[in-house]
């Protein structure tokens, strides 16, 4: 096969084993790779009763057919598997690691079992072995990486690793790759701290072989000057991610105090204030025209350089805890790097507590100090307990259901669905996002999809999805779930969600690697094939239509700012949203016609 090497990896880290699994053709051109790919290797093994920590469990790494070719953008690669939160997971990264993964001769690996001790992985040159981590166990995410190069001694080696968060099973400890970068959500840096699985190394000098060069040449050079006449590709060069929050502000979208506000100060956090107060400079991951990313010269608290936060994190860790203090929001995210952590859910754990601590739910005693609105320093520290699971920072680290749960909180209040805490882009603001955090197979996530990118003018008129009212989807749900099962395609592919590539350009692209010659419909029903298995997943798993809900926190009317008045509501939108899915609206399960159409038919004998 082009574009693949045909071929992953099962390691048994109880028995230190290595296999190699043949990639079937069929299972490439019905699932593309990554996160799709993944939920048909792991559709077996993901068993009703399966306890995410236990060796059973599996835990997949996998890239997809623009891994390692110059696809702009092209170079991400996918962690998957039974989250912690007991549901479907899925997480992506940038950097370079994905191409050193694909460049050591594999597709992917898929890791089970528990080591004895600490270990970590080393895949090179199509065989892989298994090496002690006894003396990384304990270190951070950027020590970490730093010794495995220096351990190795080979030039061009990647890492993919966990630091403390991970070691001490926070349910929302992430995997950090190349420095900052990370798989953020679902909890994966816990999978592996529970598998005794310190990190992945990789490297290897196994090219990608494309079908059809001259075709991916004219296929790249289109889609560069699609991309590079896009406003949003230079805004992103310019500021990352955090170019968007002054727009955010001004449209509602940007949450303050746990989400009972969107009104504050926010030239005190804005790009352009950190970009006058610190310098910055870029840098891109493997193959990207865009160079999102950003470091700052911070000199500060011992620490010289660090990566600067995302939009997400600014957020998390700031507005929503009433902090609005740069010095401080810029090492809580140094913090969570170094520790593995994933900023949205420690920022909205942190926050719930200032929020239940001001209506006198948790006190004094209960928390072993005041926590209160803005306290940056505080943040700070209670980050250091959460990756350490030091006093309070014990009850943090099992995310905001269990806070809930041991304070007797109402649901309403709890902003989680799924168990995967709401992110930083308010429901409020565009009722089509809530509909996708109450969807997404993970649980509440702003990219499954990022639809308020839809609304702010990126539409796609080949497959007839367009901007509209944000306060009204009715009408408009068939739109939504044919850009939901489009950014499947994206996340199997691997391809950055930044790059704003037509559909027929990535599909020439995708052809001219392949050399298959899909079909647009072909390539779009392959997005809805892995969003329904995702779904059987968590069918399996007790998921049913009770789950596709949102908290009335993050629902409710506001009285003041750009969304003041408007209340999210969802029923109408899901009755809308099951019709066109062809899912059962009593059970939440995708109904057996459905299924066969997808060529999901063994599938459906499952869940019947």
């Amino acid at each position: 096969m082009k574009g693949y090497h045909g071929k992953i990896l099962k390691i048994d880290l109880s028995y230190g084993s290595s296999t190699p699994i043949d990639l079937k053709e069929e299972w490439a051109k019905a699932y593309i790779g990554g996160v799709g790919l993944a939920a048909k290797l792991l559709f077996d093994q993901i068993t009703p009763d399966l306890d995410p920590f236990s060796p059973e469990n599996y835990l997949a790494y996998l890239t997809g057919p623009f891994t390692g070719t110059r696809v702009p953008s092209g170079s991400r690669f996918a962690i998957a598997g039974l989250s912690p939160n007991g549901v479907w997971g899925e997480s992506t990264s940038g950097g370079h690691f994905g191409v050193a993964l694909k460049r050591a001769g594999f597709d992917g690996v898929l890791i089970t079992g528990k080591a004895e001790k600490p270990v970590y992985i080393w895949v090179h040159d199509g065989e892989a072995e298994i090496k002690d981590a006894t003396h990384l166990w304990g270190k951070d995410c950027y020590e970490t990486q730093e010794i495995i190069k220096k351990d190795l001694g080979e030039k061009g080696v990647r890492v993919s690793c966990i630091g403390l968060a991970g070691e001490n099973l926070v349910k929302y400890a992430c995997v950090i790759n190349d420095a900052g970068r990370a798989a953020g959500r679902c909890g994966f840096g816990a999978v592996m701290g529970s598998k005794n699985l310190k990190a992945v190394a990789a490297h290897g000098d196994a090219k990608v072989e494309i079908a059809d060069e001259e075709k991916f040449d004219e296929a790249y050079n289109t889609t560069m000057r699609t991309n590079q006449a896009n406003p949003f590709f230079h805004l992103l060069g310019k500021y990352g991610t955090l170019g968007y929050l002054d727009m955010g502000f001004l449209l509602g979208d940007v949450p303050y105090k746990y989400f009972t506000g969107t009104v504050f100060p926010a030239e005190n956090v804005s790009p352009t204030t950190l970009m006058e107060r610190y310098p910055v400079k870029g840098y891109a991951c493997f193959g990207c025209p865009i160079g999102c990313g950003k470091r700052v010269r911070y000199n500060k608290k011992g620490i010289d350089e660090v990566d600067t936060p995302e939009y997400e994190t600014i957020v998390a860790l700031g507005p929503l805890c009433g902090n609005l203090d740069l010095d401080e929001l810029i090492y809580a995210n140094h913090l969570c790097n170094a520790y593995g952590m994933d900023t949205i859910s420690a920022g909205v754990s942190i926050a719930f507590s200032m929020y239940l601590f001001e209506k006198g739910v948790i006190s004094e005693r209960d928390a072993g100090m005041r926590l209160e609105w803005g306290d940056g320093e505080r943040i700070s520290n209670l980050i250091k307990m959460i990756a350490k699971r030091e006093g309070f920072g014990d009850v943090l680290a099992e995310g905001v259901r269990a806070i809930a749960a041991k304070f007797r909180v109402n649901e309403e209040e709890v902003a989680e669905v799924k168990g995967l805490e709401v992110p930083m882009h308010d429901a409020r603001a565009f009722f089509g996002q809530g509909l996708g955090y109450a969807t997404s197979p993970r649980g509440a996530c702003h990219n499954r999809p990022d639809w308020f990118v839809v609304e702010l003018g990126t539409g796609i008129q080949e497959l007839d999805i367009s901007p509209g009212e944000r306060f009204n989807m009715q009408g408009r749900v068939s739109s939504f779930v044919k850009y939901q099962n489009f950014r499947e395609v994206y996340n199997s592919l691997l391809l950055c969600m930044f790059i704003q590539s037509t559909p027929r350009e990535v599909l020439d692209l995708f052809n001219s690697i392949t050399g298959w010659n899909l079909s647009m419909e072909e390539f779009v029903r392959a997005g809805e094939r892995m969003f329904n298995l995702k779904r059987v997943i968590n069918n399996l798993r007790g998921i049913t239509r009770k789950d596709d809900k949102l908290p009335r926190i993050v629902t409710a009317s506001l009285n003041e700012g750009p969304t003041a008045g408007k209340s999210l509501g969802l029923e109408a939108m899901l009755r809308e949203y099951y019709e066109f899915r062809g899912w059962d609206w009593e059970s939440g399960k995708p109904t057996a016609q459905k299924l066969n159409e997808l060529g999901l038919g063994d599938v459906a004998e499952k869940i019947s």
